[in-house]
């Protein structure tokens, strides 16, 4: 079920990539390039899970999933900023912090089923890094356009939105790579 949940979002992450290629015109080519980008690697995450999900007799569809993404995904619908901070640098960015977690309990299983889904995420958490770095430098960029400092007005758009706070422990590591700074990090920690 774990692994059927992880499929979902990544099957939603297609989606959403193609959303905000479609949804926010006048932006730059590289923003649609970009996006595009992330949704042929999202859908290679769901290939990825949902041929492992097949070895073990199962398949995408067999359990129920949650929404999160796409609700909030239709929440910002209107402002590519909000967007940008609340999809990939807020929903995406907890995938970072839970996915060593998961990884450390399947490893702990150690079937070789269990170790072949953490090699998985090794790949999708890679990747991850990357569009959540992604989300982060079109937000700053739009930021900038619109006069607006970064790390107020994201607490500001978590605040608005209700969007989820991340549980720790947060992977600082992987976030100072796709853009977060110390001063988000600590905010986020004690949020």
């Amino acid at each position: 079920m774990l692994l059927h949940a992880i499929a979902h979002i990544e099957f939603n992450a297609i989606n959403l990539a193609l959303d905000a290629i479609w949804r926010f015109d006048g932006m730059p080519r590289q923003f649609y390039l970009d996006w595009l980008r992330v949704a042929a690697e999202e859908a290679q995450h769901f290939s990825l899970l949902r041929a492992h999900l097949q070895t073990q007799g199962h398949d995408y569809g067999d359990y129920p999933a949650h929404q999160g993404l796409w609700t909030l995904c239709e929440k910002t619908a209107h402002d590519a900023t909000a967007r940008m901070a609340l999809v990939p640098r807020t929903m995406e960015a907890r995938g970072l912090d839970a996915t060593p977690l998961i990884q450390r309990k399947l490893r702990q299983v150690g079937t070789p089923d269990a170790l072949a889904a953490a090699d998985i995420l090794d790949v999708i958490l890679r990747e991850e890094v990357g569009h959540v770095s992604i989300g982060d430098y079109w937000y700053r960029w739009l930021c900038e356009r619109q006069g607006l400092e970064p790390e107020a007005h994201y607490a500001a758009l978590i605040d608005l939105y209700q969007a989820p706070r991340p549980k720790p422990p947060l992977n600082h590591g992987a976030r100072r790579l796709a853009g977060f700074s110390e001063v988000e990090l600590q905010w986020l920690e004690n949020a």
